[in-house]
């Protein structure tokens, strides 16, 4: 389990590591180096996704690791409150940023229109926040839309026992 605390409140996570174990490897040693500490939710759709995990609150993108393979066909599906990997046009081209869907966005799923976005954990508490952070104001931030007025800050991101 991972806890994000966040100026919104606490997001607690469930890993799939039998179902994706390079990306929940992968996220675990971003959350262990205290990579996602101090970043914000910078893209925010509602009934769509929330995103983070690469941007500081003045919107400077931090430095990731190297890209990793998409596990999206791993069988599980991006329904709301999963967490799957960002990535660009290519497949296989993930390394931080992650996004929590807001409903299930099927479309994204493995094999519809292409290789799909890897589901890799879901919120198991804090869905209540997830939905706080999806009604903020956003507007324009330099060439970034949807970016909150007020920051989401990730203040921590803590491996928890449970």
């Amino acid at each position: 389990m991972v806890v994000f605390s966040t100026t919104e409140g606490d997001i607690t996570l469930e890993m799939f590591p039998d179902e994706a174990p390079i990306t929940v490897e992968n996220f675990l040693q971003y959350v262990d180096d205290g990579f996602f500490d101090g970043t914000i939710f910078h893209r925010v759709i509602p009934g769509f996704m929330i995103q983070g995990g690469g941007f500081t609150e003045e919107m400077e993108q931090k430095e990731t690791r190297d890209e990793i393979k998409n596990e999206a066909d791993n069988g599980l599906k991006n329904e709301r409150g999963s967490l799957s990997m960002a990535r660009t046009q290519a497949v296989d081209s993930a390394t931080a940023q992650f996004f929590i869907n807001l409903k299930h966005n099927d479309f994204l799923d493995h094999g519809s229109p292409d290789f799909g976005y890897a589901v890799f954990a879901k919120v198991s508490e804090g869905m209540d926040v997830i939905d706080k952070i999806a009604k903020v104001a956003t507007g324009r931030n330099g060439m970034h839309e949807d970016v909150p007025e007020e920051p989401v800050l990730i203040q921590s991101a803590k491996r928890v026992e449970t």
